[in-house]
């Protein structure tokens, strides 16, 4: 992805907002890495690398490498994001509920091979003007109210070239030998979510890139015997930003309650997040596609105040349990949720640190979710850490 999706970091009582940077920059011993699969705006990097030196963000740049195949997100990328979206709200009378953060058309351009990339910006910068030049008409072409000040945009992007220069390498030959030279331990980070991948998404309401785990091969160049263990990331809850399907969501109380107790805005965007139970379903078709070998279940905390808790477990249509997850988002709007029931714990969980500080019934819940996404006969995809706070230190291992 791009800088549309967000992630809060919080360490050491600190909260970090990262959109382009890997969420390891905090890390002074990791080096980062943004990959080839990434689209790349360069003001909105260093905007948030100052964001992030106030909050005492040091040294960003010594440990950040840029792959030269990443393609570039250009200022009239996010005019046309936006224009895109106000076609689509009077053609259709509903829009995607992109970030506007030119996301798309770039993944478009890139796809027309008319994009630009990054090793593009630091060969022949005339060479580079005159293709600039060549998509900006392009886009004036299909959208006359675009206003593009080609010039100052150009004069922008060679004062950044020089600011970059010296973190890009080839990005290919850099992952090569971070797998081949002396042993490193190398974790990659997956941008946005498994159900907003351009392919296995809720398509249209998707991101343009691979968010799912061929994104470490397609987005990096890794080869796949190099993919090791799998990681899944899953709330205790269902959420969701902008529309799109979404089976589990309660637009009542118990959505408000998630919703602020667990402070659910886009931190992009800064949208309200629709909040819901969690979704078995989704989370099950997500390790049919991912094959994850462990689950970190975040905000289990958030649940604490509540008497009785849901789990999402199957999807019917026309009265019958269906073993797979709809393509079709018309499907998707019709399809009834079977739930099951747990009592709530009703106790405060963000001082646990270990298993045996969990109440019984928060166990219960936890072991629940095992029990439905793992696979049976192959391996169980097993809750490895559980979240009980927004801190680093609030997390639970348990193997």
């Amino acid at each position: 992805g791009g800088n549309n999706a967000g992630h809060t970091v919080v360490v050491d009582g600190k909260e970090y907002d990262f959109h382009l940077f890997p969420s390891g920059i905090i890390n002074p011993k990791a080096i980062s890495f943004i990959g080839n699969g990434v689209v790349v705006h360069l003001p909105g990097l260093f905007e948030e690398a100052e964001k992030n030196e106030k909050e005492g963000l040091k040294d960003w740049e010594k440990r950040l490498i840029i792959s030269d195949r990443a393609h570039i997100v250009f200022d009239f990328h996010q005019a046309v994001d936006g224009l895109q979206e106000v076609q689509r709200q009077a053609q259709e009378g509903k829009n995607i509920g992109t970030t506007k953060k030119g996301i798309g058309p770039t993944y478009s351009s890139k796809a027309a091979r008319t994009g630009l990339r990054i090793c593009d910006l630091l060969s022949d910068f005339d060479e580079f003007s005159s293709r600039f030049k060549n998509l900006a008409q392009q886009y004036k072409s299909m959208f006359p109210t675009l206003e593009i000040d080609t010039e100052g945009q150009l004069k922008k992007l060679k004062g950044y070239a020089e600011k970059i220069r010296p973190m890009v390498r080839d990005g290919v030959y850099f992952m090569y030998e971070a797998l081949h030279g002396s042993p490193k331990k190398i974790l990659v980070e997956g941008a946005n979510a498994a159900l907003l991948d351009i392919d296995f998404g809720t398509y249209p309401f998707v991101t343009s890139s691979n968010c799912t785990v061929g994104g470490v091969c397609t987005g990096l160049g890794v080869p796949p015997q190099h993919v090791g263990d799998v990681y899944g990331v899953v709330k205790a809850y269902t959420t969701r930003v902008g529309i799109g399907a979404f089976p589990t969501e309660q637009i009542n109380e118990i959505g408000d309650l998630l919703q602020s107790r667990g402070h659910e805005w886009g931190v992009t965007t800064g949208r309200k997040r629709r909040c819901g139970w969690l979704d078995l379903v989704t989370l099950k078709y997500a390790h049919m596609i991912n094959g994850f070998t462990a689950l970190a279940l975040t905000k289990l905390d958030i649940l604490d105040v509540l008497d009785e808790i849901k789990i999402g477990v199957a999807y019917k249509l026309g009265g019958k349990r269906i073993p797979y997850f709809p393509a079709n988002q018309e499907i998707l709007q019709k399809v009834e949720v079977e739930y099951e029931t747990m009592p709530g714990w009703k106790s405060d969980t963000t001082g646990a640190r270990k298993w045996e500080d969990l109440p019984p019934k928060a166990q219960n819940y936890i072991r629940c979710v095992e029990n439905h996404v793992g696979v049976p006969d192959v391996f169980s995809s097993l809750v490895k850490w559980v979240g009980v706070g927004k801190s680093r230190e609030s997390m639970i291992q348990l193997f």
